[in-house]
């Protein structure tokens, strides 16, 4: 990670705990338009504000799940997918994991992950990447939050979690109801009420689901 990307985190994101899982601290935002274009971004309903300043519905539910069933991830390789802020990474760290690779396409977002997974005393392998063209490598656990934001990465996210969960690595999703989820494709494990930044989501707490993907036959139909 780049110190100019560290200190931009530094900079516009606060080290406060995460609503709904208050283990864990993140450097998080406290006003997401004017964050967006610092970045120089486009603040619409189809580009949303930077993943890695704000602690997202999926995420923290998908984060407590962790949290309050570590078998999930004990002993195991871990691979979160989009990892944005690091929540749902830390959360798998702290639960003990053999180890936790954290993946994202956006240089601050690798910056943020990295100095939270610090601020939490935790290990976790921050990854510069998109890696969704390819497979999950040695994970033996496969989790996302929040990702079935736009019909394109949802098609993308799929046929990813689909090779990880057929090569034998469970696939862990956290979703508030996002239009592009497939959900006949999942198995659901546990709901919650998450607390979320109105300015980001127009309510104050978002109904949220952690979703399994059942994986199907190897070599069948994506």
């Amino acid at each position: 990670m780049s110190e100019l990307s560290s200190t931009f985190v530094r900079l516009h994101a606060r080290l406060s705990p995460v609503p709904f899982v208050p283990e864990v601290r993140l450097h998080q935002a406290d006003e997401p338009i004017g964050l967006w274009e610092l970045t120089e971004g486009e603040f619409s309903t189809d580009r949303p504000p930077p993943f890695w300043a704000f602690a997202w519905a999926g995420g923290q539910a998908l984060a407590r799940y962790v949290t309050d069933h570590p078998q999930v991830v004990a002993g195991r390789r871990v691979l979160d997918l989009a990892s944005g802020s690091g929540l749902v990474a830390i959360a798998a760290a702290r639960a003990g994991a053999a180890s936790v690779r954290a993946v994202e396409v956006d240089e601050l977002a690798v910056a943020a992950v990295a100095l939270n997974a610090e601020a939490n005393g935790v290990r976790v392998d921050a990854e510069f990447g998109d890696i969704l063209d390819g497979d999950a490598g040695d994970a033996e656990v496969v989790l996302a939050g929040d990702v079935f934001y736009s019909d394109a990465m949802a098609r993308r996210v799929l046929r990813f979690l689909l090779r990880a969960a057929r090569a034998g690595a469970p696939a862990l999703v956290g979703d508030p109801g996002r239009a592009f989820l497939p959900r006949d494709r999942f198995d659901e494990l546990a709901h919650y009420d998450v607390p979320v930044p109105e300015a980001l989501e127009s309510v104050r707490v978002k109904r949220t689901t952690v979703w399994q993907l059942r994986p199907g036959l190897p070599g069948a139909a994506r």
